[in-house]
């Protein structure tokens, strides 16, 4: 599906919600996912009769139709596109082409999850592996976990560029200081290099903190055409361009472990929105380890391939850096509770109208607004990308 939209009708995020989230021991998902939809709508300052288009994944048998079925919705062009992490920004790319074509007006996407309580009321159990089904079926009896495959490719590129433990560790410690300026973040305490590199080993080169947190929580985000903005209770954030990619899900078939489907999606998102990478404010990219920032920001053209270990490494992520990274202090921080990339589209949009609060609030020279940002998710183990630049104005 295409994503080339300026030649139709312009689409724009018009509200964004978080559900309550980290540590949630009293609700289901399905009350996360109407709680964040509900907010998101009050922050639109639209009515839900004009939602006419529904996306939806991760829960539910009948993904979207149960989950629409649950907030009363029933939309006539719907998605249910599952490709883990990098789902929203997909999602979110085949939302504003439908919109921009005519196909629908107004497009809920929502997610939620309780992760989090699910292991600790035992209602589910940690898992090593996706499923031994299809091409699967010649990794998963020698152990490639997901997080093994991130690590072996996290241990090729530190093989060919020289790539260092303490740059890796360094993405973590970044994290955790924009998100100690965030309320609703699950861990503000700071850390240091020499306590990332001191944890626990996960799966070597990964500790404990190279590792995404496990939270709970939901997050919603309603995308509109232009028409509407007028009525809506808040400035645009104008969806510019978005691309997307699929790369591989055995790790024989993956050419290069250094390369993730972000050099493809991010390569069109720019071509699509007519920007570059430099003139991007902050970015928002997916973080289940550290590595997958480090490799992304390469991919997405932020600095050359081989020199992320030290572009991360100089600080350059936080709030007040060359570029803000994870400005809420990702999923390393912050909070995971799954398929994350929806939580990504969130924080963009809420940096890009200045509502990100005391201390995380993203300003260019001389206290001005950031006026691009890129959002980009990560599926699989660097099986799918999804990238979504937005703007204001």
């Amino acid at each position: 599906m295409s994503s080339v939209i300026s030649a139709r009708r312009r689409v724009a995020v018009a509200g964004v919600a978080l559900s309550d989230c980290d540590a949630v021991d009293d609700a289901t998902a399905y009350a996360l996912h109407a709680q964040a939809a509900r907010r998101a709508l009050a922050d639109s300052g639209l009515g839900r009769e004009v939602i006419d288009g529904f996306g939806s994944a991760g829960l539910g048998t009948l993904a979207p139709a149960e989950v629409a079925e649950y907030l009363g919705l029933r939309p006539t062009w719907i998605d249910s596109t599952s490709v883990g992490g990098s789902t929203w920004e997909v999602m979110a790319a085949h939302a504003a082409d439908a919109i921009a074509a005519g196909h629908a007006n107004a497009v809920l996407l929502v997610y939620g999850s309780t992760a989090r309580a699910d292991i600790r009321a035992r209602r589910r159990t940690s898992n090593l592996s996706f499923g031994a089904r299809g091409p699967l079926q010649f990794e998963v009896p020698y152990g490639h976990s997901l997080i093994a495959k991130y690590a072996m490719a996290a241990r090729r590129h530190m093989h060919e560029y020289g790539t260092t433990l303490e740059q890796l560790a360094s993405v973590a410690v970044q994290a955790r200081a924009n998100a100690a300026h965030n309320p609703d973040a699950l861990y503000r305490t700071p850390i240091t290099v020499d306590e990332v590199l001191s944890g626990p080993m996960i799966a070597d080169p990964f500790t404990k903190l190279h590792c995404c947190i496990r939270s709970d929580g939901g997050c919603a985000v309603l995308l509109v055409a232009e028409e509407y903005v007028a009525d809506c209770a808040k400035a645009p954030v104008w969806v510019l361009g978005a691309g997307e990619h699929v790369s591989h899900t055995t790790m024989s078939e993956w050419d290069d472990f250094t390369v993730s489907p972000a050099a493809v999606s991010g390569r069109l998102a720019f071509e699509r929105a007519g920007v570059g990478p430099a003139e991007i404010d902050l970015a928002e990219v997916y973080d289940a380890f550290t590595y997958m920032t480090l490799v992304t920001l390469e991919d997405l053209g932020f600095c050359a391939k081989g020199e992320g270990g030290a572009f991360v490494g100089e600080g350059r992520l936080l709030r007040d850096g060359d570029l803000p990274v994870n400005t809420d202090g990702g999923g390393l921080s912050a909070c995971h509770p799954g398929m994350r990339g929806l939580f990504l589209l969130v924080e963009a949009v809420r940096q890009l109208r200045g509502e990100a609060g005391p201390g995380r609030q993203v300003h260019k020279a001389g206290g001005r607004l950031p006026e691009l940002a890129v959002a980009s998710g990560t599926g699989g183990w660097f099986c799918s990308s999804g990238t979504v630049v937005l703007g204001r104005g």
